[in-house]
Parts: structure tokens; C-alpha cells; sequence
């Protein structure tokens, strides 16, 4: 099984995700936390929803299921330092990160780190624990988009941006 597992990790590193800070503010207090498992689930329905995952062991992940709300702060290509906060490379107390990132509050309430190039804010509408992960699917009920598209990527254990590549001719 270790093997299966190790080149499972290998083969994942491989693959360039964006990454996001998941943030939620309410009764269970103010986290946020580094992820970069984050996918759109649908357009359509009732409001676009989108999914997230997060360790079960996050306090991020225990916040968003007590406060029922959370915002996937997309990162600008620029905010590399916001990523290492957020995965608590810094050290020091979760709670105090938010004094070493820019944020407001959005409609709902839930911190929109600023220069993120989309803020999505979310109601969560279900949740799933699946082995060491909880899946969160969120009902987006605002967003914030910034002037820049670029987004931060993280593929082969390194930040990495996107490039425009030439057409094939």
C-alpha cells in the first residue's frame, strides 16, 4: 500500500492546481487556511456552487462547519507570501494571520483577502467526510474579482505561473 501511496503522491505533484485561502468568519470564530483543491461544481441551479476540500484536522475546516459560511479566496500569481501564511509556514497562532493579510469583509460577512484575482463567498449546503478530508460544496452567493486574472499556481512541489503557450501551426 506505501507504494501505491507514494506514487500517488508523485503522480499528483505533477498535476498544476491553483491556490486558494479558505476563510470563514462567524460563531466558531475567524480561520482561514491554504488549499488547493478547489473546483467548480456548477454554473447552472438555483446559485453556482463550487467544492472544497480541507484535512479533517484543520480548525479552517471545524470553523466552516459550525459557521455554515466561508469565502475561497483565489490568489493572484503575486501572493505567494499569502499562500505560506495561510499553510502556516510563518508559525504563531492561526487567528493572527488575518493581521498579517490584507482582508475585508464581504456581503456575507466572510474575509475576502484583497488582491485575490476572485473571492468567491459561499453558503455551505453540504459536507462530506471522507477519510482524512472533509468536502465542503459551497452555494456562492457573492464575488469579488480583481483587475488582474493572473492566478498563483502550485504544480511539481513549486509555485509556478501560467503561460500563454503559441498555437500549434
Amino acid at each position: 500500500m506505501s507504494d501505491l501511496r507514494a506514487l500517488f503522491l508523485e503522480g499528483m505533484s505533477r498535476a498544476a492546481t491553483f491556490v486558494a485561502v479558505a476563510t470563514t468568519d462567524g460563531e466558531a470564530g475567524r480561520f482561514g487556511v491554504t488549499i488547493s483543491s478547489l473546483t467548480s461544481v456548477s454554473a447552472d441551479g438555483e446559485q453556482p456552487s463550487l467544492l472544497a476540500c480541507i484535512h479533517h484536522q484543520s480548525p479552517a475546516a471545524a470553523a466552516i462547519l459550525k459557521n455554515r459560511m466561508f469565502c475561497a479566496n483565489l490568489l493572484a500569481e503575486s501572493q505567494q507570501a499569502v499562500s505560506d501564511l495561510f499553510a502556516g509556514r510563518g508559525g504563531g497562532e492561526a487567528a493572527a494571520r488575518f493581521d498579517k493579510a490584507a482582508w475585508s469583509a464581504g456581503a456575507g460577512g466572510q474575509p475576502m483577502i484583497e488582491g485575490a484575482t476572485a473571492a468567491f463567498e459561499c453558503r455551505l449546503a453540504t459536507a462530506l467526510l471522507w477519510e482524512t478530508h472533509h468536502i465542503l460544496i459551497g452555494r456562492v452567493t457573492s464575488i469579488r474579482l480583481s483587475e488582474s486574472p493572473a492566478a498563483l499556481l502550485y504544480g511539481q512541489r513549486a509555485y509556478r505561473r501560467a503561460v500563454h503557450l503559441p498555437e500549434e501551426g
